[in-house]
């Protein structure tokens, strides 16, 4: 049952990549799933290491559920003329945990702002029209700790609010079972509260 609560956000599957020309500068753009700043950094090595003779290695991400932890990084191209071009690709298909990079060959044609502005812009754009766009969720994460007598119940209630189970322990010398369970926002709210009507269901988080 939902509550109204919107907790859908929007990411892109599997790394993508193209390839842009103007004016004989060859912008190469590749865009990835990303959660968190490391897996950033592992990429933007990883390209550079690979196009290391390339002129910029420019970038823009996204990070959160909330669209609140954001970069961009126009390493060494005049001010606001490449990351900003990316980022704004990313938000305007609203997504986030997204990292896209564009490694731009110079070739020999100065583009002028204006040129550059549109060229990061456009080979940005191109990745991303390859990703396949997905559906994530917000959720909370809580340990349930239950008798025998109880565990039909809860698995009821998982099933019905499509948590998963990321963890499982079965306590001997107790006779109880121990489960982490991962729950969108959404149903948050009646998933805890049909387990805490319920003598013996011990419930605790959000952690």
């Amino acid at each position: 049952m939902s509550t109204g609560i919107n907790d859908i956000y929007y990411s892109i599957e599997a790394a993508v990549s193209s390839e842009f020309k103007e004016k004989s500068s060859k912008f190469l753009a590749f865009a990835y799933p990303v959660n968190v700043e490391t897996e950033i950094k592992e990429n933007l090595q990883k390209l550079k290491e690979e196009f290391w003779d390339a002129s910029h290695h420019c970038y823009a991400f996204m990070l959160g559920p909330k669209y609140d932890f954001f970069r961009a990084n126009d390493a060494g191209e005049p001010s606001h003329s490449a990351g900003d071009p990316i980022l704004s690709q990313i938000r305007s298909l609203n997504l986030t945990d997204v990292l896209v990079v564009v490694v731009r060959y110079f070739g020999g044609t100065k583009l002028g702002v204006s040129g550059l502005i549109s060229a990061y812009k456009t080979a940005a754009r191109e990745a991303l029209s390859q990703a396949k766009i997905i559906e994530k969720y917000m959720t909370s994460i809580y340990n349930l700790k239950f008798g025998p007598e109880n565990t039909s119940w809860v698995m009821k209630n998982i099933k019905n609010s499509n948590a998963e189970i990321v963890n499982q322990h079965f306590h001997y010398e107790t006779v109880e079972t121990i489960l982490t369970v991962k729950v969108r926002k959404s149903v948050e709210e009646t998933f805890i509260n049909n387990l805490q009507s319920t003598l013996g269901i011990e419930v605790s988080g959000n952690l």
